[in-house]
């Protein structure tokens, strides 16, 4: 039982250690993080909708 708490207590020291990001960091942080989403889904969409019409085109002729 003393081996949980001295652990415990060393957690409780390692977590005051740590910097934590301020409130604004954190939202202009999440900011980034929603826009490389939102790009990433249009690249990412504009791709499939390209490959898909030219395996339409591939698809068609071959026919």
């Amino acid at each position: 039982f003393a081996r949980i708490i001295k652990y415990l207590s060393a957690c409780k020291g390692e977590l005051k250690k740590i910097s934590w990001p301020t409130v604004s960091q954190t939202t202009r942080n999440f900011g980034i993080v929603i826009a490389v989403i939102i790009v990433m889904s249009a690249f990412i969409f504009a791709l499939d909708q390209g490959l898909y019409a030219l395996l339409g085109l591939v698809m068609e002729t071959s026919a």
